[in-house]
């Protein structure tokens, strides 16, 4: 089937009319001249009849070509469609402007009527009453402190001199003989303990007293004045029990000189220590008013701080002694007992030594036994000889009975017993073997308690040495120096903490009032 042209007086729809009618917008007269010229080229297009195949291909290339300009055209007045709604929606949503009528922008040419229809008026930023507020608020919390600052810094605030000082314990421990030629003598060390001691001692009351006895430091520390009300006063830094918020209700005639505790509170804030718990060093500054002055508290607490390290060390020296020398006191009264005993003794029995007693009394009965025995071997040769009657048998059978008389009694003297089968009394104190026995019992006692003072003396000596070797002193490293020019108060550096501590609570309270308001 073959599509036939319309012919040149057929009515045909415009597409440019229907495009304009659709969207609401009466056609421009470009267009309108446009639609009219069309049908005068359709209409010599009539004259190419007698070639009905290129004439049908050119109609068909036409409504291809016009089919496409009408679906660009339409996409376009949809996305016009949407742009205007979306700035329709976000005009809804911004904030009513003011009731006055915005000044109308000069149309441009070349401007598209929904451009111009587009165009919404923004009137001009004006600050609010919260920004003055926040201005206000920072000129009081952040301009008000920086000024006060740098007024009380540069023009009331006196100049403080600083004295340096630094010294450590040291312990000196120097060993014996032997052990300096065997190389394991330790020389010197420093004590933790002892640092730590003295770390302490001279931030306590002590030290703030012993050093106020020597010179006033309530004298020394309040001479910068502490009143407001005079304009050459200092009454920040300068000493003020009361404080300085008190000298503003306080007449000039009011000079409290407070207590320790409140001259030990300020003398914190004048005299600073650091310790190093690893090094054992402790650095010292003490600021006054006047150089001189500085530097004399820095030699008064040297001088204090050596003074408490000696009474340490004879604390540990009487420490270290006091048990060896008990024990020496108890091995002293031991030995005299134990000797006054063996004096008594000897008196008692008139012998000095029992045991060189009984050497010759073992002697004498040795020398009876031998006699006793020559004086029956006699016998026996003369009863072989003489007759019964003789004399001399007589003679030498008194002899013998004699000797063992004798022999008896050196045996009792000897506390042996009378003969063989009787036993010793352990009563007889005329006995030597009790004799012996006592003065043994007496002289081991004597030796027992000479080797017990011995050792005592011994050890007492040791202690001392000791205590003498492991003497403790204060060193230092850095003498009281004498300051040559004024180094507080820190101007510039207090006066920027000043100012960034303030902005800090100036923006955080800033950034609280508007969330705050944000979640309303």
């Amino acid at each position: 089937m073959t599509a036939h042209p319309p012919s040149a007086n057929a009515p045909r729809p415009d597409p440019d009319k229907t495009a304009d009618t659709s969207s609401g917008t009466t056609p421009s007269p470009e267009t309108s001249d446009e639609t009219r010229a069309r049908p005068a080229n359709r209409s010599g297009g009539d004259d190419g009849a007698s070639r009905p195949g290129e004439a049908e291909e050119a109609e068909r290339q036409a409504l291809i070509a016009e089919r496409k300009r009408m679906a660009a055209q339409l996409e376009t007045l949809k996305n016009e469609k949407m742009r205007k709604q979306l700035e329709q929606m976000e005009s809804e949503m911004r904030p009513k402007a003011p009731e006055t009528p915005p000044a109308q922008e000069p149309q441009q040419e070349g401007d598209r009527p929904e451009q111009q229809q587009a165009r919404i008026a923004v009137s001009q930023a004006q600050p609010r009453k919260r920004h003055w507020l926040a201005l206000l608020s920072f000129a009081i919390m952040v301009g008000a402190p920086v000024l006060l600052s740098v007024w009380y810094l540069w023009d009331r605030a006196h100049d403080r001199y600083v004295s340096y000082a630094g010294f450590s314990v040291r312990t000196e421990e120097i060993g014996s003989a032997f052990d300096l030629l065997g190389g394991v003598a330790e020389l010197s060390g420093s004590s933790s303990s002892d640092t730590d001691i003295l770390y302490k001692f001279i931030q306590s009351p002590e030290m703030v007293a012993r050093i106020n006895a020597e010179i006033d430091l309530r004298e020394v520390w309040s001479r910068p004045g502490r009143h407001w009300s005079d304009p050459g006063d200092d009454p920040v830094y300068a000493y003020n029990p009361d404080g300085p918020v008190a000298g503003l209700f306080t007449g000039t005639d009011s000079e409290t000189r407070g207590s320790i505790e409140d001259l030990t509170a300020y003398w914190d804030r004048m005299v600073k220590v650091y310790s190093d718990s690893g090094t054992g060093l402790i650095d010292l500054e003490v600021q006054a008013f006047t150089a001189e002055e500085s530097r004399r508290i820095a030699q008064l607490v040297y001088d204090e701080s050596s003074a408490m390290i000696n009474r340490l060390s004879a604390i540990a020296r009487e420490d270290a002694t006091r048990y060896a020398r008990e024990e020496l006191d108890q091995a002293v009264e031991r030995l005299k007992e134990a000797r006054e005993a063996l004096t008594r003794f000897r008196n008692r029995t008139q012998i000095v030594d029992p045991s060189a007693s009984m050497q010759g009394q073992m002697g004498i009965l040795s020398s009876l036994q031998s006699e006793l025995a020559q004086t029956m071997i006699d016998l026996d040769i003369l009863q072989q000889t003489a007759q019964g009657s003789d004399p001399r048998i007589t003679q030498l059978e008194r002899r013998i009975d004699v000797i063992q008389r004798r022999i008896a009694e050196e045996r009792r003297k000897l506390g042996m017993g009378s003969d063989e089968t009787a036993p010793p009394d352990p009563d007889d104190e005329s006995a030597f073997a009790n004799l012996v026995g006592e003065y043994e019992r007496l002289t081991v006692d004597r030796e027992f308690a000479e080797q017990s003072y011995t050792a005592a003396l011994g050890a007492y000596d040791s202690a001392l040495a000791e205590a003498q070797r492991q003497s403790r002193y204060l060193a230092a490293h850095v003498s009281p120096t004498m300051p040559e020019r004024a180094t507080r108060p820190e101007r510039a550096k207090l006066t920027g903490l000043v100012a960034l501590f303030s902005f800090l609570i100036w923006a955080v309270m800033v950034l609280g009032v508007y969330a705050l308001r944000d979640r309303r």
